[in-house]
């Protein structure tokens, strides 16, 4: 008998945590978003700042910056899911930007699950399965020229560094 109700706690210790309600998941909610936000403000940046200097880019630019869209508001929504049903899949202790860590594994699972975040989830995982865009490398190389040059995205990476420093300072607990 005794075995019995210790093998019964085992198996509800791990339903238990994960079941456990977070405090101030509003707050914490809010600044997962603002975080998304300021995320893709970020890359819309890059986005606008290429394409002004390359307007051949302009298509693949706007496939890339769907594709970070789609990512972003997966893992928004993904994490209010988990805030609200699995909080143990969180890390709240972490800054906010390694509050949720999906791997591909976890988005293909997610895609083919029945929860909130799966059409995210399946629009995201078909992104990253897909063949790349004709001009994705340009694109990329593009990028990675832009940010070689810091004088160039000095008021988007101070927008956004500031948009950070000022969710990381609010405090949920």
């Amino acid at each position: 008998m005794k075995r019995y109700a210790l093998a019964l706690v085992a198996a509800l210790l791990p339903i238990m945590s994960n079941a456990a309600p977070v405090k101030n998941a509003d707050c914490y909610s809010a600044k997962y978003h603002d975080y998304v936000d300021a995320s893709i403000n970020w890359y819309q940046a890059l986005v606008d700042m290429t394409v002004k200097k390359d307007a051949s880019l302009d298509e693949v630019a706007q496939w890339f910056l769907q594709g970070r869209k789609n990512h972003f508001n997966l893992n928004a929504k993904a994490f209010d899911y988990y805030l609200e049903n699995d909080s143990a899949k969180l890390n709240l202790e972490a800054p906010v930007e390694s509050w949720l860590k999906l791997g591909q594994e976890d988005v293909k699972t997610l895609a083919q699950s029945s929860l909130p975040p799966s059409a995210l989830a399946e629009k995201v995982f078909n992104f990253r399965q897909g063949e790349a865009m004709e001009g994705n490398y340009a694109l990329r190389s593009a990028l990675a020229d832009l940010l070689s040059h810091p004088k160039e995205i000095d008021k988007a990476l101070n927008r956004y560094n500031d948009q950070m420093s000022s969710i990381n300072r609010r405090q949920c607990q």
